[in-house]
């Protein structure tokens, strides 16, 4: 899972993207544990452009929904948005497109477990999305998001995949209470390659429930998991 120069023009190919700026998919492939090994590279780490992917893929596949089902509740359009998006769809994404042979990544990252190695690749997945829309606006974003997202939505219609733990309690308590179920993370601890997350699920400014794991989504969903055993 390390990068060179060279795979740059094959990763553009498998997106089906020509990127005018090249810098903004190699950002979008450098994690941040590569800048310690490597201080003098000279671009940042991915975080931010995964900030940007985020709320751009969700935007887009928000729409889509939106427009393809008039019918369907609030509630269970956010949680197939939520299976769509979700960090086990966007590594599988990423892996299809051969993401991993072109991240930047310190010997430490690549060693890791197979879950955060999940993690790494659906926020890589988020950062490319970011930086498609920087370099090529919108629309190209949308088309690629469509291909590539988006087009896993039968799948998880068919299979109802979308039912975990989070969109269980989601539907349960917007149904209920009509709140959207939050959560925030409460703690972060160990060394910056292995975190352990606390995570809480709150119901309006009510903390319901704890959970904690390896990423910032497995511990929401030992939060959701937790919550639902008090309905």
């Amino acid at each position: 899972m390390t990068s060179s120069a060279s795979d740059i023009p094959a990763l553009e190919k498998k997106l089906g993207i020509r990127f005018r700026n090249a810098d903004l998919l190699r950002e979008s492939l450098t994690h941040r544990s590569y800048l310690n090994e490597h201080p003098d590279w000279p671009l940042p780490h991915n975080e931010r452009l995964e900030f940007l992917g985020d709320a751009v893929l969700e935007l887009v596949v928000t729409e889509e929904l939106y427009r393809a089902y008039p019918d369907w509740p609030e509630g269970r359009l956010t949680v197939v948005r939520a299976a769509l998006v979700n960090y086990q769809m966007l590594s599988k994404v990423a892996l299809g497109l051969d993401i991993q042979k072109s991240l930047y990544l310190s010997k430490g990252e690549q060693a890791d477990t197979a879950k955060a190695r999940e993690v790494i690749l659906a926020n890589a997945m988020e950062a490319v999305i970011g930086a498609i829309y920087l370099d090529q606006g919108i629309k190209a974003s949308e088309e690629f998001s469509k291909k590539f997202v988006l087009v896993h939505l039968p799948e998880i219609l068919e299979t109802k995949s979308y039912k975990d733990a989070k969109s269980e309690l989601q539907e349960i308590i917007q149904d209920r209470q009509r709140v959207t179920p939050s959560y925030k993370v409460l703690e972060e601890s160990g060394p910056a390659h292995r975190r352990t997350f606390r995570v809480g699920v709150y119901f309006g400014p009510e903390l319901i429930a704890e959970g904690e794991g390896a990423s910032k989504q497995e511990a929401e969903l030992e939060a959701a998991k937790a919550a639902l055993k008090k309905q």
